[in-house]
């Protein structure tokens, strides 16, 4: 892979050129910041930048003038090669809390092998309504130990309006659901997203991640993209770069309450 030429391709066609999430969401673009407005309980944040050290400021400034004003809590996403190289810092002072960096990882669908499937006694569902989403809630709470209310708020909506460009699956054993995750099919650019893959704790290290990983992919495929993006965090990246995904660069969610 072409570190650099797929890197400048993710620059700019998900994040400068990024495109609102599903129903409800819109995006912003400034002369140096493009921002993603969503609902209350929906993300809302910063997607990409083109700073330098006279313009971050001011800059920082503006978005916190935004978001507050709206009543929305935000993340401003940021990227290991975004400039100034101490964005990060500026953000802290300005009240920003960042939380445990992740690696942004990518994967050319061809060069991967897809011939993985899910353990024995272990179904992968799809999800299409109310009740599937409340599964994948379930395993979300039970996987990362955090509030699921944001997910369904997401998700249901998506499903009923824009469900071209979401793809949800839930992992069941017997009717317990023990794994979730999501694909998100981007209109206009190459890349699909692998997001929210988890494993509630006692069914890990059986393989569901990697299946669950090998049917999004094959999904993306088959509807013509060419290339996988993973946000990996410590416990997911060797699994990924055990089935071809590189790292490309790193990000770090910068919160402000």
């Amino acid at each position: 892979m072409d570190h650099a030429a797929v890197l400048a391709l993710f620059d700019r066609e998900t994040r400068e050129g990024a495109r609102p999430e599903g129903p409800g969401t819109r995006v912003e673009r400034g002369a140096r910041v493009v921002r993603r407005i969503g609902a209350a309980h929906g993300w809302n944040g910063i997607v990409w930048s083109d700073l330098d050290e006279s313009t971050a400021d001011e800059a920082i400034a503006e978005q916190i003038r935004c978001f507050t004003g709206l009543g929305r809590e935000f993340e401003w996403k940021l990227y290991g090669h975004d400039l100034p190289a101490d964005l990060g810092e500026r953000l802290r002072a300005a009240g920003f809390a960042p939380e445990p960096e992740e690696t942004v990882m990518v994967a050319e669908i061809a060069g991967l092998a897809l011939d993985v499937e899910p353990p024995e006694g272990i179904r992968l569902v799809p999800v299409t309504d109310a009740t599937g989403v409340d599964l994948v809630a379930d395993v979300h709470t039970k996987a990362f130990g955090t509030d699921s209310t944001w997910l369904r708020h997401q998700l249901q909506p998506q499903l009923i309006d824009d469900p071209d460009h979401v793809v949800v699956v839930v992992a069941l054993a017997g009717d317990e659901p023990v794994s979730s995750a999501r694909l998100e099919l981007v209109p206009g650019t190459g890349f699909a997203g692998l997001w929210g893959g988890g494993t509630v704790p006692h069914w890990r290290g059986r393989g569901i991640y990697r299946a669950l990983v090998a049917h999004r992919a094959r999904i993306a495929a088959s509807r013509g993209y060419r290339h996988l993006q993973v946000d990996a965090t410590d416990r997911s990246r060797p699994i990924l770069a055990r089935l071809g995904f590189e790292a490309l660069t790193t990000t770090t969610p910068y919160l402000f309450p």
